[in-house]
């Protein structure tokens, strides 16, 4: 009975710790380090390349839908088509 008991409460504690255990995600703001904007999600080519200039890098669209990369000096912004889905802060 005493093994039994023993056993039960070194399990629980066990079971216990291990959801105690958690990670913190860091989601990064509208704007990077230096405080500069980062293009909206929505935003077309154009009117990224208008506000933001010409990208340093751009690779050609993957997959389909097609999945385009712009390549700034401190972000990294992918479009969907012609509008923006995601923009990235470069570490």
């Amino acid at each position: 009975m005493f093994k039994l008991r023993t056993l039960s409460l070194i399990a629980l504690s066990v079971g216990l710790l291990g959801t105690a255990n958690a990670d913190t995600l860091k989601m990064d703001a509208a704007y990077n380090e230096s405080g500069a904007a980062r293009p909206a999600r929505g935003m077309t080519q154009a009117s990224v390349e208008s506000k933001y200039g010409s990208p340093v890098t751009v690779k050609a669209p993957v997959g389909d839908p097609p999945i385009t990369r712009w390549e700034y000096r401190d972000f990294v912004v992918f479009f969907e088509y012609d509008r923006v889905i995601h923009a990235v802060v470069k570490r």
